[in-house]
């Protein structure tokens, strides 16, 4: 019966959200309002059929991370967010776990940003929200991808050009970053698992992570090869949020170059994939040395 209702509540929080809200294109013939289906599952970052399932009380037992996935989707407020976790039979994540709550003010900063590639990660740099520039900018990430340091000394890397210097300092920044998040939320479950298996099976990791190694990068450009519109040279920013430990990245490029010209394309074309294909996912601080 749980269940049931925790579908039933998606469904009906799922109606109240307008596409446009959540960056995404509203034209279409539209039965509802709110969001479809798939553009739920698209900002939570999980498949069409799991969200039907859920909704139509046939999947059970949701984990932590898919509920707290729907919850930011859905643009649910504190109180909101602790009772879809009472639905889903989980106890809301306390004080001990990396915070993956996005409040409504950094909501509304990715909403007006619409023509800059911005998102938010937690402090393990893991990936929590993105809107439609950025995903456009830097690809689609879906599961472990969806963490920096997973990808980058696991996974495919990213967009982002590196010369051996410029990544062997990203590798030692991430990992200092890294373990000093784990020294702030020594009980978080996630976070624990995600520096096992980056110790168990990347030898570079271990040996940084081993070392003690501290470090950063000064620069603050990033190069980014991007398939359709080739190099843009963009500065990259983190922004973070008192209170939260989220780290909100911010891409700009210089007024008047052809970088800041091939921005203003890439904008044009991520939402036109956007009406005519699946849409792709949604103190100050420089961004080198971080993942992209």
């Amino acid at each position: 019966m749980a269940t049931t209702e925790f579908g039933r509540t998606v469904r009906r929080w799922r109606d109240r959200v307008p596409p446009e809200a959540a960056g995404l294109p509203a034209g279409g013939h539209r039965r509802a309002a709110g969001l479809r289906r798939e553009e739920l599952a698209l900002l939570a970052g999980i498949s069409v059929d799991y969200v039907t399932r859920l909704e139509q009380g046939r999947a059970t037992n949701p984990s932590e991370q898919v509920v707290e996935a729907l919850g930011r989707a859905l643009r649910l407020n504190a109180e909101e967010r602790e009772h879809l976790f009472r639905l889903a039979g989980l106890v809301t994540p306390g004080r001990g776990t990396v915070p993956a709550y996005i409040p409504a003010g950094v909501q509304r900063i990715l909403d007006r940003l619409t023509g800059t590639p911005v998102a938010v990660h937690d402090a393990a740099w893991t990936l929590l929200l993105a809107n439609p520039l950025y995903t456009a900018l830097m690809g689609e990430r879906h599961g472990k991808e969806r963490n920096g340091a997973w990808r980058n000394f696991l996974g495919p890397g990213s967009r982002v050009r590196h010369t051996p210097e410029s990544r062997r300092a990203l590798e030692t920044a991430v990992v200092s970053d890294l373990r000093a998040t784990a020294s702030r939320y020594p009980a978080d479950p996630r976070l624990r698992r995600l520096i096992a298996e980056l110790r168990g099976n990347s030898e570079r990791f271990a040996e940084l992570w081993n070392s003690g190694a501290v470090g950063h990068q000064e620069s603050s450009r990033k190069t980014i090869d991007h398939p359709q519109v080739g190099a843009l040279t963009l500065d990259c920013d983190v922004l973070s949020v008192a209170g939260s430990d989220l780290r909100i990245m911010v891409y700009t490029a210089e007024p008047g170059t052809e970088d800041a010209e091939r921005l203003a394309l890439l904008a044009v074309i991520g939402t036109q994939a956007l009406g005519t294909a699946a849409p792709p996912q949604v103190s100050a601080g420089r961004c080198s040395g971080r993942p992209g």
